[in-house]
């Protein structure tokens, strides 16, 4: 039996809709600063940014996937205080010179119709380990000024920095490494 035109271009028309359902969107780096707390001594909470980031999200709302890939450039620490940024990019730490990128990448999880958290993996000073973040708040709108879709989110978890090898002050430090994670993407 053959398929008449206007049914073989409904199905084509189909086809190319759900291969293409998912959109991609890019870090914008300006509106994206992975901020952390870590342990000092115990006898106070040290809170830091990474200012340079990049990387793509992408999210299928009709099939409730996607996924993230992000580079975080470990040289653009900042806490504040000069002499510890210099001290935390060094051999000591977090090795700059050696490990000049940290990634993280992972499918995103969606709850309902919302994304709800993303079970990535995080590659920091050479090791690459599961680090889970949930997503706090999630929001996409028309970009007023942009004139394209701008998705921003709050996402949040923590990892032991001694699994990665980043050793230096244990265990007079505690080891764990509180993630607050704000990120704008520019649909493309």
């Amino acid at each position: 039996m053959k398929a008449s035109k206007p049914l073989m271009a409904l199905v084509i028309g189909a086809c190319a809709s759900a291969a293409f359902a998912a959109d991609t969107y890019t870090i914008e780096p300006k509106h994206t600063f992975p901020s952390f707390e870590t342990d000092h001594m115990g006898i106070s909470v040290w809170r830091g940014k990474f200012t340079k980031t990049s990387g793509t999200v992408v999210l299928d709302r009709a099939a409730r996937t996607g996924s993230v890939d992000i580079a975080i450039d470990p040289a653009s620490i900042q806490f504040g205080l000069v002499a510890l940024d210099d001290h935390v990019k060094g051999a000591d730490m977090l090795d700059v010179t050696k490990y000049p990128s940290a990634t993280y990448k992972g499918p995103v999880v969606f709850k309902g119709e919302v994304p709800a958290e993303i079970n990535g993996e995080l590659t920091l000073h050479g090791v690459t380990k599961p680090v889970k973040l949930a997503i706090n708040s999630f929001k996409c709108i028309q970009h007023p000024m942009l004139k394209r879709e701008v998705c921003g989110a709050d996402a949040s978890g923590s990892f032991n920095r001694g699994d990665f090898g980043v050793s230096y002050g244990l265990p007079k430090f505690q080891p764990e490494v509180r993630l607050q994670i704000q990120v704008e993407a520019i649909k493309q």
